[in-house]
């Protein structure tokens, strides 16, 4: 077997969180027309874990883990898949794709704050710059008029938020947790039971389901290309890269996703991109940077130079 060098591994990882997981939000928006939310995201994810665990296998991978392992990936895919991935696609039913994907770029802040609180992390004066850039986007972004009046968006708003705090929570989880040291399984029993508890709230919430019969060609190859690459290529590539970089950097997918997800809600959605979107991106994702960058403000560095002679 091939050995892929790691720092090649981390790039292709990188490549699936950014492009892969920003066409996501157009595919999830075209499913979710058809399909209801939590059914929509529980198929998904099932048939994913499934179709890891056979690969896991057939790669002559043990998918034995631990009582800790098991609850640890219990909660990891509560966090992830059932309340913030579920989450964001029913609010796909009332925001657009693009918007969606926007407002998820501020998880860095989220994260950022989380680690301050519960790592005790110190931030630095680039990343408080961050943060009230990132402030500014969003609110730039939210307070929009043709958005706010539209029925159920500021409903999905909040929802979307919730998915963010959950997912930059998950992040920290992650990070130290013990979890099956291969990638594989550990991304295949969190889709499983993610996607239990996902039919579970299904159920509970009173969703009709349908067959893959009645679904139209597009929402079949959709879900079908949200198993193949949204939920095992990518996702495998994320709890990858939260093993071997930080938390922070495996969130600067936030940089990407947007964009790919305004380009393709645009082209094939008819999604319309307002100005006052444009700049609350460019303000947003301009405070991301500023959280993520090691560098220091010339200014200061300057200064800092000259209070030293």
């Amino acid at each position: 077997m091939i050995k892929i060098p790691k720092n090649v591994l981390i790039i292709l990882a990188f490549f699936s969180i950014y492009v892969i997981w920003g066409s996501t939000y157009l595919l999830n928006k075209i499913v979710v027309a058809e399909l209801p939310p939590f059914m929509l995201a529980s198929i998904r994810f099932i048939v994913a874990g499934i179709l890891i665990f056979i690969i896991a296998i057939i790669m002559g991978k043990s998918i034995k883990v631990s009582i800790k392992q098991l609850i640890n990936t219990v909660i990891a895919g509560f966090l992830f898949l059932t309340l913030g991935n579920g989450l964001m696609v029913w609010a796909l039913m009332f925001v657009d794709s693009g918007f969606t994907a926007l407002e998820i770029s501020a998880q860095p802040l989220l994260v950022l704050i989380l680690m301050r609180i519960h790592q005790g992390k110190k931030i630095k004066l680039m990343s408080y710059i961050g943060v009230i850039l990132g402030v500014i986007g969003i609110y730039l972004l939210v307070s929009q008029k043709e958005i706010v009046s539209q029925e159920g968006s500021v409903t999905g708003m909040i929802m979307i938020f919730i998915c963010m705090l959950s997912w930059a929570y998950g992040s920290l989880f992650v990070g130290k947790a013990n979890l099956p040291s291969n990638y594989f399984v550990n991304t295949g029993y969190q889709m499983v039971v993610g996607g239990l508890m996902l039919f579970i709230a299904s159920i509970l919430f009173g969703e009709t389901w349908s067959s893959p019969t009645m679904w139209s060609n597009k929402a079949l190859w959709s879900m079908l290309l949200l198993i193949l690459f949204g939920s095992i290529v990518a996702f495998t590539s994320f709890n990858y890269l939260l093993k071997v970089v930080s938390p922070d950097k495996v969130a600067t997918s936030t940089y990407v996703n947007p964009i790919i997800a305004l380009i393709l809600g645009w082209y094939f959605l008819n999604e319309q991109i307002s100005t006052q979107s444009v700049i609350a991106a460019a303000i947003l994702l301009t405070g991301v940077y500023f959280i993520n960058t090691k560098k220091k403000l010339t200014i200061f560095r300057r200064f800092s130079s000259s209070g030293n002679k």
